[in-house]
């Protein structure tokens, strides 16, 4: 079974030469982000488009893309956004979908449509677990994919354990769908009270990483018995994502060493 690591360019500082570097040297195997949105238009040719791909070619990254649905018309930003991102070739595309507050029916015409443009531009999506989303809940959720077989998932369940309050301790018919669905993690811990710990190598977060660590672990296994791919990325936020110290406004925790070791745990749950 193939796992790659992604690092989302989130809260990366730097020039983008710099930043791809530094991914590539600590490992890798690709980067998650939106289309390159300042674009620099140069007689027809996309300038910033063309580096970007130039940089993944460079430094031989995989790129996941990132779509944010929105507007009146959330289908329609969905085929907009997804077939801009077809033309930087991703491995797969992960979209925020639809909204948390859209009756059923609206969610359900929405992800009907979504679905022919993924198989039209034959490139999986992943509809992100997300806080304000229409996957937002393990039970609403559970009632998507109930709906559409062809429906997958990328699995950010520290938003559910946020949204929940919980570990999710009574979820588990909804847990154990979605981690037959889901292609891509997102593996940041939440805990109760919100989607992000401080840093999960903390002790007092103990519980909450074994949790996360159990629930990715089954994903694992599910990917591996379908002998389908999973990508993974250690989603973690800078601030406020990140919580800070009070007065200073400093962050508890050095993003990119957080990040690193996730990925590290994550890898060392496929041994």
């Amino acid at each position: 079974m193939k796992i790659k690591s992604i690092k989302s360019l989130w809260g990366m500082e730097g020039s983008l030469e710099s930043q791809f570097e530094q991914i590539a040297a600590a490992g890798y195997h690709g980067i998650e982000s939106p289309v390159p949105s300042q674009l620099a238009i140069t007689g027809g040719v996309n300038v910033e488009e063309k580096r970007f791909r130039s940089l993944l070619e460079q430094y031989k990254l995989d790129y996941v893309s990132m779509v944010f649905t929105e507007g009146p018309d959330h289908a329609e930003s969905f085929r907009r956004q997804t077939e801009q991102a077809a033309a930087l070739a991703p491995i797969m595309i992960n979209s925020h979908s639809a909204k948390d507050a859209m009756p059923f029916d609206e969610q359900a015409a929405f992800f009907e449509k979504a679905l022919a443009v993924e198989q039209r531009l034959g490139i999986p999506v992943g509809h992100e677990t997300h806080r304000g989303r229409a996957m937002f809940t393990p039970w609403t959720t559970a009632a998507l994919l109930r709906e559409f077989p062809e429906l997958k998932l990328t699995a950010d369940f520290s938003h559910w354990v946020c949204v929940c309050e919980s570990l999710l301790q009574d979820q588990k018919e909804s847990l154990e769908m979605a981690f037959q669905r889901t292609i891509h993690v997102h593996s940041r811990v939440g805990y109760a009270q919100g989607p992000q710990v401080p840093h999960p190598a903390a002790p007092e977060y103990k519980t909450e990483l074994s949790a996360h660590e159990d629930w990715w672990k089954q994903i694992i296994q599910a990917r591996a018995n379908s002998g389908m791919p999973l990508t993974f990325t250690p989603e973690f936020g800078p601030p406020d994502y990140m919580p800070r110290l009070p007065f200073t406004g400093q962050p508890v925790a050095d993003l990119w060493q957080v990040c690193l070791w996730m990925k590290e745990r994550f890898e060392k749950l496929i041994a």
